[in-house]
């Protein structure tokens, strides 16, 4: 049995031990302080073994995990074992009798082992034992499955009755009193402690059947939490009966992540002391095994300081999440020769007047000629080479970008607004491409529909027999191959078995994707109009899909909680990022495609390294699921919109939340950054587009001023400074953004009568 430190652990403490280094729970090396506390009068009953003349081996808590590890053995046949075990124990013969640790804890060896200590029968112990010996077994299965939710038996045996079920209230009173009457500077950073207390002891209570007690609880507790976890605790309340536990995700979610607080060292140490001088080992219990406090030294954080960063199912990231390194920079971009205009011969040949002089273009806005220092190798993962086809693009986008409105506060973009009609409730999503040339909606009978909206009408391909009399050497053969017969403005894509949820054009425009209620993938041909491949392996529906700025890869992310990075060619999954503790609701790759952006209704924002698939930034801070994610042309800052109302800023380098947009009223569905990056579009469903000050908003940034090391960040409320315009619809909520090359914004949504 372990044990830290001189002082024992509870068997319930176990399998965390396992995992983490010797420590109080909270990244601290004073373990000694931390668990004399649950050794401390009242923690256990006595009790002695009988049967021989041996002494007992521990206390009762140590000798029911010996028991439930022989039972263990003995189930795996392995009783030479379990009779050594015994013997070196000193425990009684019959111990390894089956009868003496029934999960009903009536029978001899649970007798002369002082019977059920603090209502923890051998059963649950022995939950405990398999799933730690075969935890290891399982992650790896679990994972290939995508089956990412622990056995909720074993999740739930930790809820085991600990104290006096009608001393909780005067538990949590006796904290909320001593919380309330320290200094100001620490009542903030001690007031993180309500919310997840608040729920593990409500939990614990419906657990062990104390039914009208929790409601009790619950009534008079839950209007002290804070506005932004309602949502939780309308959840939590529907939870009253032991029955409602089983299979409930929210509770899951509760129970196998600890909930992260940010506090100071000197409010910290206030809590231990409060908690050793009144011996609240029930308090200290949950604090130890549902918690994790990540203590920084310095100056308390004040409470704008706090609820800008909390809000999220787990609490606020830990701070080693963010430390990892991210090449937030851009990718060389190929040389290639951009041929002259006739027009600019023209115009230097018209009465000898010297040709006008190039814009150049902005840093923000084109990818780098020269190598970025933050920049990740060209090599590091593997991209698809560029065919001819695409180099013709790329010099039509470089002679597009040449003709580029330079945005600012004082010149702001033309809006031009595409609005789906008869589509009510219908239009799930949008996507245009890169070139605006076409313009695809998903909807909720399960059709993907894609409208030409250049005066160029979309074409098949001819049939096999007709090709064959094509002349292949000609300069128009792929005019040529064109079907003139099927020429129309709209081709409907048919192959779903459910709402279409998120649609994506590949950069070259000759692949469209689409996700969908059905749990599948479909990559489109927009050359033949068909469906090409069918990617499963997400097992519910599917929310969001992208394709990589580089094409060939695309992300995908759903009710599963995981996101799957993909490539066109490729069946099976390459990556699969898990970690979100709810559905992942929006995907977005960074402009250098060696990351993916992914939000979730965990209310949290996760970067993912498409390299190795870690997680490499978890930022905190929104109080909704989020639905709208978009990176900065420079790949330096991230934008993200969510069901608050919000839009928030993040610096990529530094992990760091750096602005927040309030304006709107409702969530945000679509975030754009213009081509040079100077200016942010908003698109909501309170029937609105608003323009923000994106280069103001960064320019004034001081990296001097970023305390990583402790979290604190102090922004400005200069939302009305920043915000340039809100335009307004009559009654369309705006579902997507796009700005054109030459800095036009569309906007597209759906007619709501």
């Amino acid at each position: 049995m372990a044990a830290v430190q001189g002082g024992m652990v509870d068997a319930k403490d176990e399998l965390d031990i396992k995992s983490e280094p010797p420590s109080d729970g909270f990244g601290n090396s004073n373990a000694n302080d931390g668990r004399l506390l649950s050794s401390s009068p009242g923690a256990g009953t006595g009790g002695t073994a009988t049967g021989n003349n041996k002494p007992a081996p521990g206390p009762p808590e140590e000798q029911q995990t010996l028991l439930a590890v022989l039972q263990f053995l003995k189930k795996s046949k392995l009783a030479e074992s379990a009779e050594i075990l015994r013997r070196e124990a000193g425990l009684p013969e019959d111990a390894l009798d089956p009868k003496g640790t029934d999960a009903s804890g009536s029978g001899p060896g649970l007798a002369a082992g002082s019977g059920q200590v603090d209502g923890v029968d051998a059963s649950s112990l022995l939950s405990r034992v398999t799933v730690s010996s075969s935890a290891a077994a399982q992650a790896p299965k679990k994972a290939a499955a995508g089956e990412d939710q622990p056995d909720v038996s074993v999740v739930l045996s930790a809820y085991s009755q600990q104290g006096d079920p009608s001393l909780y209230d005067a538990y949590y009173s006796g904290l909320k009193r001593f919380i309330e009457s320290v200094l100001d500077c620490h009542r903030a950073e001690l007031s993180q402690l309500f919310y997840p207390l608040f729920v593990h002891m409500y939990l614990e209570l419906v657990y062990n059947n104390n039914e009208s007690v929790a409601k009790a609880f619950f009534e008079k507790f839950s209007g002290d939490q804070e506005c932004y976890y309602e949502q939780d605790l309308r959840i939590l309340s529907s939870l009253t009966k032991k029955e409602h536990m089983k299979g409930n995700e929210t509770l899951l979610d509760f129970r196998t992540s600890k909930f992260v607080l940010r506090i100071s060292r000197d409010s910290y140490q206030l809590l231990k002391r409060h908690l050793q001088e009144r011996q609240n080992n029930q308090i200290w219990n949950i604090i130890q095994e549902h918690l994790y406090i990540d203590i920084f030294d310095g100056m308390p954080r004040s409470k704008s300081q706090i609820d800008a960063m909390s809000g999220s199912l787990a609490g606020e990231a830990r701070r080693e999440a963010n430390k990892a390194k991210v090449f937030y920079g851009l990718l060389k971009e190929p040389e290639i020769e951009l041929p002259l205009d006739d027009e600019d011969e023209e115009a230097e040949n018209e009465e000898g007047k010297p040709k006008k002089k190039k814009p150049k273009k902005d840093s923000m806005g084109s990818k780098s000629k020269k190598q970025d220092p933050n920049a990740p190798l060209q090599t590091r993962i593997p991209l698809p080479e560029l065919k001819d086809s695409d180099k013709l693009d790329k010099i039509m986008y470089m002679k597009e970008s040449t003709k580029r409105i330079r945005l600012g506060s004082d010149n702001l973009p033309s809006i031009c607004f595409y609005t789906f009609l008869n589509a009510y409730q219908g239009l799930t999503a949008v996507d245009v491409t890169d070139d605006s040339s076409l313009i695809a909606g998903g909807f909720a009978d399960s059709t993907v529909r894609v409208w030409s909206v250049t005066p160029k009408k979309l074409r098949k391909v001819k049939s096999a027999a007709d090709l064959n009399l094509i002349d292949k050497e000609s300069d128009d053969v792929l005019e040529r191959i064109m079907d003139e017969k099927t020429a129309s403005e709209l081709k409907i894509l048919y192959g779903h078995s459910g709402p279409v949820y998120g649609i994506s054009f590949s950069p070259d425009r000759n692949y469209l994707l689409s996700s969908s209620e059905d749990g599948t993938i479909r990559l489109w041909s927009l050359q033949t109009f068909t469906c090409l491949v069918g990617y499963k392996g997400h097992n519910y529906p599917v929310w969001d899909t992208q394709f990589s700025p580089y094409g060939y890869y695309f992300v995908s992310g759903g009710h599963d909680r995981v996101a799957r990075l993909w490539a066109t060619d490729h069946y099976q999954p390459l990556r699969i990022f898990a970690g979100h503790l709810a559905d992942i609701t929006c995907t977005r790759f960074h402009p250098n495609s060696n990351y993916v952006a992914t939000g979730s209704s965990d209310r949290t924002i996760r970067l993912w390294d498409v390299l190795n698939g870690n997680c490499v930034r978890i930022f905190t801070g929104h109080k909704g699921p989020i639905h709208a994610l978009a990176f900065s042309p420079n790949g330096k800052f991230l934008a993200s919109g969510a069901t608050d109302g919000r839009v928030l800023l993040w610096d990529i380098g530094h992990g760091l939340m750096v602005g927040e947009l309030k304006g709107h009223t409702d969530t945000i569905y679509s975030l754009r950054f213009s081509r040079d990056g100077e200016i942010l579009a908003s698109g909501s469903m309170d029937n609105t587009v608003r323009l923000w000050d994106a280069m103001k908003a960064f320019d004034d940034l001081e990296t001097d001023d970023f305390t990583a090391a402790t979290g604190h960040i102090h922004l400005q409320d200069n939302s009305q400074e920043l915000l340039l315009g809100t335009y307004m619809t009559k009654s369309t909520p705006v579902l997507h953004l796009h700005f054109t090359r030459r800095n036009l914004l569309l906007a597209a949504g759906a007619y709501n009568p």
